[in-house]
């Protein structure tokens, strides 16, 4: 499973979550809990499995392009948010009845982790694409509710878990669509690096000729 799917699967299980959370806000209900951390923990271990597998690949030879760019053997980014889902899925699913009351502030530090692993993300994108402030301000804002929720949860009128959930479908979203444009971004600069590489071979070939 590659970066683009491993993305997918993280959007797709904050969007379900996200939907258990609008729907079932008001029901504390046990195997919620448990389906929720079931969720993160497979979300989290496919994001940990996808980084060493690309740390591995990052051990063969660098190839840069001719302005001095990596293109192969980038060191992939820390799964900060996947580690965060591998425990947060445990102690949801392990211990579900301690959580069902403080469901809020877990699923807060949620929001949290997902938005600064989206900063990672567009940080790591900004070496092969042009990054516009689009792209930083809905990470931006889940982060803020997040925040709000943990430090001030009154603020956020008088569901907080309503408001939590509508954020984390949020997030499912803007992750798939950051991922596919990410992925169409490198995909592009490597075939320009790769055609300007070319280019310049042959020219130099042409002048040797000559």
């Amino acid at each position: 499973m590659n970066t683009l799917q491993g993305s997918f699967l993280r959007a797709v299980c904050s969007i379900i979550v996200g939907a258990l959370l609008v729907k079932y806000r008001e029901e504390t209900v046990t195997w919620i809990t448990i389906a929720m951390g079931v969720l993160f923990f497979l979300s989290g271990l496919v994001s940990c499995l996808i980084y060493f597998g690309q740390k591995r690949r990052a051990d063969e030879p660098a190839v840069y392009d001719s302005k001095g760019r990596q293109l192969t053997g980038i060191k992939p980014s820390f799964p900060l948010a996947g580690i965060g889902s591998i425990i947060l899925g445990i102690a949801l699913a392990m211990m579900p009845a301690s959580f069902i009351t403080g469901l809020m502030y877990v699923f807060a530090a949620i929001l949290i982790v997902g938005a600064l692993n989206q900063f990672f993300t567009l940080a790591t994108a900004c070496k092969y694409a042009r990054i516009g402030l689009l792209w930083w301000i809905m990470p931006s804002a889940v982060l803020l509710v997040g925040i709000i929720a943990v430090i001030r949860p009154s603020t956020i009128a008088s569901a907080p878990l309503f408001v939590i959930g509508w954020c984390m479908m949020l997030y499912g979203v803007v992750e798939c669509i950051n991922a596919m444009k990410i992925y169409r971004a490198r995909k592009t600069f490597i075939r320009l690096s790769e055609q300007a590489q070319a280019e310049e071979k042959l020219g130099a070939e042409d002048n040797g000729a000559a």
